[in-house]
């Protein structure tokens, strides 16, 4: 099995892709657009009015003209202003449900992947994508969207309007705009390569506080005192960072800065040319048009600007986009099947059978897994051991579907795991690895995980039956005890007996123990396994063991060297076969002695 790419970092922008995102929201985008258009008419109606101002009442003493003109003006405004509030609103509640649904669809995706995915990524790089990435957009999605467009409808509307009051002034005004077009271009695509480069830093940065500040992290980095230079590392880091920001917020300044300057300088350049044509016998246009014409240039310098510095976050926010569809697009190696067996037929007794199995992790370092066929049937157990890198775990994650053989099938009364549903196969098959997980939560919280519905009088007998009850009881706040991150308030035999009283509420008829009692004491151990010896009666268990102590009654033993089976038989059978399994027990008797 090749493990899917990494994504790349120079991926291309889909723009059509972008623009998908918001097709759900039609209605809404409509309405705002609408008002957007009815506030930029709205806008360039001040003018015209200031122009009869000029031109009419005044000249003319005609209070009443004057007074309806004013009246008209403030309620102008108090129209506008009402209009941007409903469409902030409406743009706000669009952005958001965009947001929503591509953290919901990213995070739904990476649920999907196997395990190669998340072995090779390092979890602060996939926090990363979802918080920098997706948050960084959030302002985009939210409102500079919506301001951009506002902003053009308002260009567009304010040039109509100069082109009606003068249109050899309107062209004057234009002739220099296709120039800062391509000036904010120039720019977008500046920002947009340090954008990329921003966030692969903050990936980074998420990465090494993901690693060095958890529990485990802190126990390292003290014991080895690296303290020190974690911190200086962490430190050029952020620092990278600073300066990466410091740029992108520096890119194209100056540029920028010429646009606002040619702007400021427009309605000098119009009254000084309607002072040389009036000085040379000509009157270009009235008094009234001139100051219209001129309060239209100075309120299109705004928008104009907002639309060029808009369309950089734009820009630059597409590489946010770009690599938040990386990882919707990384492939997912564990397709659930378009037509999954129905509950009824998946509902069964628990045989499994690996039938000419074979896996690799990478095809470069040689098959994990050769050619396994082996049969367990319902209700008994097949132990299943072998020197550390035999690939005894793997056998494990195939079986409950943590990754898919690259060649054979591993089935269940008959049934490809292929061809059932996450549900159905989360139901058939209990998983208790020699590495448990718990969530930072109560102690009730991580058992319900397993069983959601369980009653307390469920999660006491489950707890008791993996000899942690007592424990729990004892502690202050019992079952609503907060475990701490990953479990570490607990030692790691507690640990795992937490783990295996989950297993055991949720009752499946299939077992996989990864060395499910590894981090246990002697005395504990051997209550434990008396719990997942009554626990796997009547129930089809697979023991993958360290200990051989602890596979003694199994039904089959599977001895595994370099991916392949090369012994199977019960205990007596194998040991009186005097091979690798011998050599096994011998070694074990050994290490315990020594213990």
């Amino acid at each position: 099995m090749k493990p899917p790419k990494p994504p790349s970092a120079a991926a291309p922008i889909d723009r059509d892709r972008i623009v998908r995102l918001f097709a759900p929201f039609r209605a809404r985008i409509g309405l705002v657009g609408a008002l957007i258009a009815l506030s930029a008419l709205l806008a360039v109606a001040q003018p015209f009015l200031l122009r009869a101002i000029v031109d009419q009442a005044l000249p003319n003493r005609d209070m009443r003209q004057l007074t309806l003109i004013v009246i008209a003006m403030v309620v102008l405004a108090i129209v506008t202003s009402a209009l941007d509030v409903v469409q902030t609103w409406q743009s706000n509640v669009v952005g958001q449900r965009v947001m929503h649904n591509l953290r919901a669809a990213v995070y739904a995706h990476l649920q999907r992947m196997s395990l190669a995915f998340f072995t090779r990524t390092r979890s602060g790089e996939v926090q990363s994508r979802i918080a920098n990435d997706i948050g960084g957009m959030q302002s985009v999605v939210t409102s500079t969207v919506t301001s951009l467009v506002s902003s053009g409808t308002t260009v567009l509307a304010t040039v109509v309007a100069m082109f009606a009051l003068d249109w050899r002034l309107a062209l004057a005004t234009l002739a220099v705009v296709p120039f800062f077009v391509w000036l904010t271009r120039r720019v977008g695509e500046q920002r947009r390569r340090i954008t990329r480069t921003r966030q692969r830093r903050l990936a980074d940065l998420s990465a090494h506080v993901e690693e060095t500040l958890s529990v485990g992290g802190i126990v390292l980095s003290r014991t080895m005192a690296r303290g020190t230079d974690l911190t200086g590392a962490f430190t050029d880091t952020s620092s990278e960072v600073a300066d990466l920001e410091i740029s992108s917020a520096m890119a194209g300044r100056w540029r920028m800065s010429v646009v606002s300057i040619a702007f400021a300088a427009m309605p000098a350049l119009v009254y000084w040319i309607a002072g040389w044509s009036d000085s040379h016998g000509g009157s270009l246009v009235s008094i009234g048009t001139l100051v219209a014409f001129t309060t239209l240039q100075t309120r299109l310098l705004q928008p104009v600007n907002m639309v060029l510095r808009l369309g950089v976050e734009v820009s630059s926010s597409l590489a946010l986009f770009t690599r938040v569809f990386e990882y919707l697009d990384t492939p997912v190696d564990l397709d659930e099947p378009v037509a999954p067996l129905p509950r009824a037929a998946a509902a069964a007794h628990g045989a499994v059978r690996f039938d000419d199995v074979s896996f690799s992790y990478d095809p470069r370092n040689g098959m994990t897994l050769d050619h396994i066929d082996l049969a367990v049937p319902a209700g008994t157990t097949l132990a299943v051991v072998g020197a550390t890198g035999s690939g005894k775990t793997t056998l494990g994650y195939l079986a409950a579907r943590l990754y898919d053989p690259d060649a054979g099938t591993v089935s269940i009364d008959g049934r490809d795991l292929r061809d059932l549903a996450i549900e159905d196969r989360a139901a058939l098959i209990g998983v208790v690895s020699q590495e448990t997980h718990l969530l930072h939560a109560s102690v009730a919280d991580n058992l319900r995980f397993a069983r959601p519905d369980a009653t307390d009088e469920q999660l006491v007998a489950a707890a008791g039956a993996a000899q942690i009850h007592e424990l729990i009881s004892s502690l202050p706040d019992g079952y609503d005890t907060v475990v701490g991150e990953r479990g570490y308030r607990f030692s790691g035999g507690e640990r795992q007996r937490l783990a295996i009283a989950r297993v055991i509420l949720r009752d499946p008829p299939v077992l996989i123990l990864d060395e499910a009692t590894s981090a246990l004491d002697t005395r504990t151990e051997v209550a434990i396994q008396r719990a997942l010896d009554e626990l796997a009666r009547d129930r089809t268990t697979i023991a993958i063991a360290h200990r051989l102590s602890t596979v003694r009654d199994a039904d089959q033993i599977a001895v595994l060297d370099h991916g392949r089976v090369i012994e199977l038989g019960n205990h007596d059978e194998l040991v009186a076969l005097d091979g690798a399994y011998a050599a096994l027990v011998a070694g074990d008797r050994r290490e315990l002695t020594i213990a």
